[in-house]
């Protein structure tokens, strides 16, 4: 589908809005359960620079509303913000917002807080690797829950993340903060057992079964079978806290240190298990609007 964009000058005080024909915008076939919606076409705020500072969720009626910049911590002003790329060929036209080292935040605390906690969750990323600066050593995490106290107020991490590895296998995991470190049975590390190819385009996808318990943590790349899997154990003490598209890593935090370097054109969050038929549908959409082979 070939689709007229324009750009709209907004009074905001971000500058420039990117926006596509809405109208003519081909609809998700799976909407139930559907949290996030980040669509690089859609709900783009950018400076005269070109740099993003804030992406709005195109699901409507919805909690959760923008991500936007975080200038805090960053020793140049803007710095955080990543930048948008109109019309890429290899994703049929549509946009892609291009991080390096940078990130986007939505300051909900506790809109996320349930994905861990027993709803289980699906999400979707059509998603290019560029190579990686090494920061901490295999992180990289391209969204994620910001830093968190566990159930003792300890400064342990919660909540659900995604990465790659300094040799750009994708990673995804989740947190509980039962137990302290980065990767262990109470923290899995789904790593996928091939790295992916420098500046192609995928899609990348992650899946929690809902419940209690021990629960299935998938990762598949492009189609509906699993290349990687683990078991999570879910608590529902966990208290994750705001969402981050771009890197894990508040910029107050360690800025760069767990870093990304990467574009992103669509992102989507369910907060259920999507059952084998809706994934499939989602799946031959995405694969279909972004020639993802």
């Amino acid at each position: 589908m070939h689709s007229q964009h324009k750009i709209k000058l907004l009074n905001v005080q971000s500058g420039v809005f990117w926006a596509s024909d809405k109208e003519n915008k081909k609809k998700l076939p799976i909407t139930k359960g559907l949290m996030v919606d980040l669509n690089a076409d859609f709900g783009i705020t950018v400076d005269s620079s070109n740099r993003i500072s804030s992406w709005e969720n195109q699901v409507v009626e919805n909690e959760i509303d923008a991500f936007v910049k975080q200038d805090e911590g960053r020793t140049l002003k803007g710095s955080g913000m990543p930048r948008l790329k109109k019309n890429v060929p290899e994703l049929n036209g549509h946009n892609a917002v291009i991080f390096h080292r940078q990130e986007l935040v939505n300051h909900n605390e506790d809109a996320f807080d349930h994905l861990t906690k027993g709803s289980g969750f699906t999400w979707f990323a059509i998603i290019s690797i560029y190579d990686q600066v090494i920061g901490k050593p295999g992180v990289n995490a391209f969204f994620g829950n910001l830093r968190n106290t566990n159930i003792d107020k300890k400064g342990e991490y919660e909540g659900v993340w995604a990465g790659v590895s300094d040799e750009n296998q994708i990673w995804i995991g989740a947190r509980n903060a039962l137990e302290k470190g980065l990767w262990h049975k109470n923290s899995p590390h789904v790593l996928a057992p091939e790295p992916l190819k420098s500046e192609q385009y995928y899609l990348i996808i992650g899946k929690m079964e809902s419940g209690q318990g021990n629960v299935p943590l998938e990762l598949f790349i492009n189609s509906d079978k699993p290349i990687a899997s683990a078991k999570f154990p879910v608590s529902e003490k966990v208290n994750p806290s705001k969402m981050v598209i771009g890197q894990e890593r508040d910029a107050t935090n360690y800025p760069g240190f767990e870093s990304f370097d990467g574009a992103i054109a669509r992102f989507l969050i369910y907060d259920r298990p999507l059952a084998n038929n809706d994934l499939n549908k989602v799946i031959k959409y995405l694969n279909k609007t972004y020639n993802i082979k």
